[in-house]
């Protein structure tokens, strides 16, 4: 009886973080620690300011919120907050790769860390192929409109519109992949670099802006009245994700304790003041009607006759993107290191380059399939997906947060959310909130996903766990007897 129970917990069992920090050590099978509190906020704010601010404001604010998307980037800032705090303690506790897949995996049990590591393969794949066309589409205006270079839309378009492959957004993916295999420092120092210029691009903006604004433009403020701003929320919530992505570098990070929750809250902060600033700014020159576009933020500047500034903004737009495609792609092959060296997926995924020392073969795979995905995919509607699954990764690390204050009161944590049980709980419900106000068919959708995780998980990944292979350690006689 005791076996038959044991088995059928077994999905339910969590990887003791003891086991978890002893992998870290691991000579050949740990990362390199490059990675300080400067390059980790900067990561973050790589992560997050990109698609949001540059192409999502203009769509949400015409079709959802108005110039009240104000309001709807401070509600999805809120939420993104309350579950930065709770990604902060994690962070601080069990600094190790794999974001909310670790969390999970050492609180909630081994089936919701599978779905919480293959909802975030979901959702960095798709949001990495998303970025790079959105990259692409500005990379080709840039061309035509600086340079006069006309590329075809055989090369720049899908089969499914009209072309044979989107083949910038190909070739960013695989330029990004090789940079990523060849170091975390190198990397990251490339990142720290474009973040610098995006922010600067981004200034640029506000203070050219700040002059042309219109406060008739500003009215009327609620267009599409209260429900519009949820709706905005919802939408442009995909702004926010990225913070979420720092906790995955938590193994390469030299002090990842005290760096982590300083650069998840630090990068949060930063972001959400600029996506307001701009919000502000861009509303404010024009009439939100006119924004409904791709590029939301040069096509403001043209349409006042400034179009010079439009170019030096379409630049900020590409650094800004590219510096997301790094981040997604980071995280992902992390998450498929973590989830490799776990025995949940096939172990060589967790082979560390020699002389690198990167998941070289996770990034290879990922950079592969990302690249096929952006170049002969319509991916848009399958986008949407990307923010169900953040914001379901962000519901169970809040609830995870409760469980281990209860299961691991006496846990070294250098960093402790604030209010326990209240602030894990608001964080649940406004992550809930904005589950509620997305469209159905991407409920649909994701719950689709899962599905076929699940599929994955008990045919697959349940008897090749390394948990399930220390189970079968014979048991003493009296647990037997029982």
């Amino acid at each position: 009886m005791a076996t038959t129970r044991s088995r059928n917990q077994s999905i339910w069992r969590i990887k003791p973080i003891d086991i978890i920090l002893k992998q870290g050590d691991e000579t050949d099978k740990s990362l390199k620690r490059t990675l300080g509190p400067i390059s980790i906020t900067a990561m973050g704010v790589g992560a997050i300011v990109g698609t949001g601010i540059f192409v999502l404001t203009g769509i949400a604010a015409a079709n959802y919120a108005g110039p009240g998307l104000i309001l709807s980037f401070i509600v999805a800032g809120i939420a993104s907050g309350l579950a930065a705090i709770c990604y902060a303690e994690f962070a601080s506790s069990v600094p190790i790769s794999g974001s909310a897949y670790t969390y999970s995996y050492a609180t909630l049990g081994e089936i919701v860390a599978w779905i919480i590591g293959w909802d975030l393969i979901l959702e960095y794949a798709v949001g990495a192929a998303a970025v790079s066309i959105g990259w692409a589409g500005y990379f080709t205006d840039l061309f035509r409109g600086v340079l006069g270079i006309h590329i075809p839309v055989a090369l720049t378009s899908t089969p499914f519109s009209g072309g044979i492959i989107n083949l910038p957004a190909v070739i960013i993916i695989l330029l990004i992949t090789i940079l990523l295999i060849c170091g975390t420092s190198e990397s990251s120092t490339f990142n720290n670099v474009v973040v610098s210029i995006k922010i600067l691009v981004i200034l640029f903006f506000i203070i050219i802006g700040i002059g042309h604004i219109n406060p008739a433009n500003w009215h009327p403020f609620l267009p599409y009245g209260a429900g519009g701003v949820f709706r905005g929320a919802s939408i442009i919530f995909f702004a926010y994700i990225g913070f979420d992505q720092i906790s995955t570098s938590a193994e390469e990070a030299r002090n990842p304790s005290r760096d982590l929750p300083l650069g998840i809250i630090t990068s949060l902060i930063i972001c959400t003041i600029l996506y307001i600033s701009v919000t502000a700014v861009l509303t404010g020159m024009v009439s939100y009607t006119q924004l409904n576009v791709a590029s939301p933020v040069s096509h403001a500047l043209i349409l006042i006759g400034l179009n010079i500034a439009g170019s030096i903004i379409s630049v900020g737009a590409l650094c800004g993107l590219t510096t997301v495609l790094l981040v997604l792609l980071y995280g992902q092959s992390r998450i498929f290191f973590a989830m490799a060296r776990d025995g949940l997926l096939p172990g060589f995924f967790s082979h560390i380059h020699p002389r690198f020392r990167t998941p070289y073969l996770s990034s290879i795979l990922v950079g592969i399939v990302v690249a096929l995905v952006a170049g002969f995919t319509p991916i848009d509607i399958v986008a949407e997906l990307t923010n169900i699954g953040t914001l379901a990764a962000f519901v169970l690390v809040s609830g995870a947060i409760l469980i281990l204050r209860k299961t691991q009161p006496d846990l070294r944590r250098k960093f402790r959310v604030p209010f326990v049980p209240v602030v894990p709980i608001l964080s649940m419900l406004a992550s809930l909130v904005l589950v509620v106000s997305l469209p159905l068919i991407t409920i649909g959708r994701f719950i689709i996903w899962l599905i076929l995780g699940l599929i994955v998980y008990f045919a697959y990944s349940k008897r090749t766990s390394h948990l399930e292979r220390d189970r079968h350690v014979p048991a003493p006689p009296h647990d037997v007897i029982t």
